[in-house]
């Protein structure tokens, strides 16, 4: 497990076997103050009050921030205490012409294109230092816009966009072509350019990567940008852009649109002009974003959509280290990943132990306020999002799954569910077949490898997948035999600036991250060019 990961996963848990209440009831004296003292946490917590003034809440078109054109404004929610953090402006197709119009002046007429691919690294390197000097502000917006744990902002993600820019500003002088030996007098070379002005629309569960994971790769390739934030999530964003303009970011090559999908995301996956789309969500509103694509201007699309992926477990594996790992594959950011290990494939030979273990687990999980020190999960994003995990616990239970813990509220304000755990699921049930998006594990047992590998790909997704094992030839059989696009083998969410991650099926196609991802934002052009009398060919 990388540093920057792993000390997001506190030590295994060693169980005391005197108390077989966190096997059955609570009948020792120990465990009944621990259940009173949770119970007490729920019902005097008040919510930490950051201190941090909202300043930015327009759109961001032609490097000004600007009211939408209607005038509408929209509230966006603190998902702890489903109050209103700040009104936002709303845009819709009218202002998203007015960025499209500002990102092709920029990208026709404007020194972006034109700048040399070293002095565009220098700004991307600017806003990274930038990044790490407001890492705090930034961190801050962003976990009381998402309820997601402010140490995971500030320690974990904050610092991968800054790694990540770094990562693409070294990229920028390294695009280029080839020489093509061609039967004939000619001299062939192929050109690398930029596709023109991309259109990007990203999630709420994770604002500020999503935003690094597209706007980084776009912008070293010497694109310009009209990119729509989630309705839920929109102001770490906004931040992102004034710093990006502060590093010396020229007009007009990034606008940032807050809006909802049936408007501003409509307009932006439809418009004549915009060469190019990145749309990251659900898979039901990623067929809608290309159908739109194709039947405008048929420009190209890259999709990262949702996934379902397993986590195998294998009769080899240490059980405590297992249990640890494959609680944080599914509990991490409150479940809502895209590659979350939402079906926990365990051997049948080490299952029982295994379920045990992985209860006390979850009961031990620190749920509460993003900003109290120490907590691991905080509220989910939205009531949309609360009411529909709730439902699939439900779902669950009248299927006849067995509700090991959890399936509740936690507290009584604020969109907080308990960490929830299923055992015995079946292969037909929904829970075990469709994206939750929240702290609910399904666990289900296995007998043989090839077994499992015929149930995990059995799945519409395929964006990625867990293996744990001490044995090498079963982690080749199974790396190779699964049909995702990440396989991580005893470790889990390794999201290094490097590594290229998207899905197979209907997880998607293309890739985000690494050198794969340029290849979304580049043309590739030949120029031939005849050659009279050459010297040789």
């Amino acid at each position: 497990m990388p540093r920057h990961l792993s000390i997001l996963i506190p030590r295994p848990i060693v169980l005391d076997p005197r108390h077989s209440c966190l096997r059955r009831s609570l009948s020792c004296e120990e465990c009944r103050m621990r259940c009173l003292l949770s119970t007490v946490a729920e019902s005097i917590h008040e919510p930490v009050k950051p201190s941090i003034s909202i300043s930015l809440t327009k759109l961001l078109i032609d490097g000004k921030f600007v009211d939408a054109a209607s005038g509408k404004r929209f509230p966006t929610i603190d998902p702890r205490t489903e109050e209103v953090i700040a009104h936002v402006a709303e845009g819709d197709e009218e202002d998203v012409n007015r960025a499209v119009k500002a990102a092709c002046k920029a990208f026709d007429k404007g020194p972006w294109p034109k700048m040399t691919a070293y002095e565009r690294s220098k700004i991307l390197i600017r806003f990274a230092d930038l990044i790490d000097e407001h890492s705090d502000e930034i961190a801050t917006l962003e976990s009381l816009d998402s309820g997601k744990p402010y140490e995971q902002s500030r320690n974990i993600e904050v610092p991968m966009v800054a790694r990540l820019f770094r990562y693409y500003a070294g990229w920028a002088d390294k695009i280029h072509g080839l020489t093509v030996p061609a039967d004939g007098a000619y001299s062939v070379q192929t050109l690398h350019e930029p596709i023109g002005v991309a259109g990007q629309i990203i999630p709420w569960n994770f604002p500020l990567l999503m935003f690094a994971w597209k706007v980084g790769p776009a912008l070293a390739c010497g694109n310009t940008i009209v990119l729509k934030t989630a309705e839920q999530t929109p102001l770490s964003a906004l931040l992102a852009g004034k710093l990006l303009h502060d590093a010396g970011l020229p007009e007009g090559v990034l606008n940032i649109v807050s809006g909802f999908g049936p408007t501003a995301g409509a307009a932006i996956a439809s418009h004549m002009d915009i060469d190019k789309l990145a749309f990251t969500g659900s898979t039901e509103v990623g067929k809608i974003v290309s159908r739109a694509a194709a039947e405008s201007n048929l420009k190209p699309v890259t999709l990262e959509l949702g996934g379902k992926s397993p986590f195998i477990i294998t009769e080899d594996s240490d059980i405590d280290q297992a249990v640890e790992l494959s609680h944080f594959a599914l509990f991490f950011n409150q479940g809502q990943c895209c590659c979350a290990g939402s079906r926990t494939y365990v051997h049948e030979s080490i299952y029982d132990e295994f379920l045990e273990k992985a209860k006390a687990r979850a009961l031990k999980r620190v749920v509460g306020d993003p900003f109290q020190n120490g907590v691991e999960q905080g509220p989910q994003i939205s009531d949309e999002q609360f009411h529909k995990i709730m439902g699939y616990i439900k779902k669950g239970q009248e299927e006849g799954a067995k509700l090991v813990t959890g399936g509740e509220r936690f507290g009584r304000k604020g969109y907080y569910i308990k960490p929830t755990i299923f055992a015995d699921v079946q292969d037909e049930m929904t829970i075990l077949k469709e994206e939750i998006f929240g702290p609910v594990q399904s666990i289900t047992k296995y007998k043989t490898i090839p077994e499992v590998i015929q149930r995990a790909n059995a799945s519409p997704y395929g964006l990625a997948a867990g293996v744990f094992t001490k044995n090498i030839d079963t982690a080749n059989t199974l790396s190779r035999a699964l049909r995702v696009g990440t396989v991580w083998v005893n470790c889990f969410d390794v999201f290094d600036a490097a590594i290229p991650f998207g899905g197979y099926k209907m997880s998607g196609h293309g890739r985000e991250k690494g050198v794969y991802s340029l290849n979304n934002y580049l043309q590739v052009k030949a120029v031939v060019t005849s050659i009279k009398d050459p010297a040789w060919l």
